[in-house]
């Protein structure tokens, strides 16, 4: 498989919890290369968002077309998208690509609760999923986007098919806001996979923990770097899956509210490869010395 080429269209996180900071750090470890347009820069921290400012629709454009005319494009993950303006203008350059999935993630509201998109921005986001391929919203996302009362996952499912039959998209439905489920004693999520005349129901078990800031910034990035690597639909959905259940499982614990997720799974992977490569622990030197290149 060649290295995936992510263009990442969303916006900053200072705290690193979500946003570009962890879709860079989820296509990084599932074997891709990110690229960002960003669209906003917040002040975020765990306990919410302190400020907003968006990028001009210029610049967020420009940053575009600097990935797109050298590096090139294998899958694109729309996040924050700033301002409805912007919206609008980046719709119509992703309808230019061809044969490039795009996943988007309609981003409405931090995990904090703090507002990331006004009425006007959710208005224009019917032009972005008009060229979207997948649409990821979580239960308050899809109610705003159909006015549709979501209570259970019949409801999910009905709301996802409506959505699926407007847009003409692939909708992963996320249920992890619904009353919690437990099937053998297990808490479950119900995820739907919705496409025509297809229901898959990714049913994962809920990690109990305050430490979910990101975790649909890194679900759309998992599934856009699964895409653009050559992977099924229904197999990047699945390793996206397992991702975001193992990086909720690692968080470390930061912060005093919804604290980041651990994307490297609690490793240290230069260490490890270091350690697997040398048989003797951290001698950088000695890693160096066999293999990298010098000048």
């Amino acid at each position: 498989m060649t290295l995936p080429r992510i263009l990442i269209i969303a916006g900053s996180d200072s705290g690193g919890g979500a946003g570009i900071q962890a879709d860079l750090k989820t296509v990084t470890l599932l074997g891709g290369y990110g690229m960002t347009a960003v669209t906003a820069i917040t002040a975020q921290n765990t306990l919410g968002v302190q400020g907003v400012h968006p990028i001009p629709t210029d610049m967020v454009l420009a940053q575009m077309e600097s990935c797109i005319s050298d590096i090139g494009v294998d899958a694109v993950k729309i996040g924050m998208i700033g301002s409805a303006h912007t919206a609008a203008a980046v719709a119509d350059r992703l309808a230019r690509l061809r044969e490039v999935p795009i996943v988007f993630d309609p981003v409405m509201v931090a995990t904090s609760g703090s507002l990331l998109a006004d009425d006007a921005t959710v208005a224009a986001f019917e032009k972005l999923m008009q060229v979207a391929t997948v649409i990821t919203p979580n239960v308050p996302e899809l109610q705003a986007l159909t006015g549709m009362t979501i209570d259970d996952v019949d409801a999910l499912e009905v709301a996802g098919q409506a959505l699926r039959d407007r847009t003409g998209a692939i909708i992963l439905a996320k249920g992890g806001h619904l009353p919690q489920q437990a099937e053998d004693d297990r808490p479950l999520i119900h995820d739907l996979l919705i496409d025509d005349d297809m229901v898959a129901d990714y049913s994962v078990q809920r990690v109990e923990t305050r430490n979910s800031h990101g975790t649909g910034c890194t679900l759309a990035s998992a599934v856009a770097t699964g895409l653009g690597g050559g992977l099924s639909l229904a197999d990047a959905v699945d390793r996206a899956e397992a991702f975001v259940a193992a990086a909720l499982a690692a968080a470390p614990d930061l912060g005093r509210g919804h604290g980041p997720m651990g994307h490297a799974l609690g490793l240290t992977p230069f260490y490890h490869l270091l350690a697997a490569k040398n048989g003797d622990g951290w001698d950088a030197a000695a890693f160096a010395a066999r293999y990298c290149d010098h000048a």
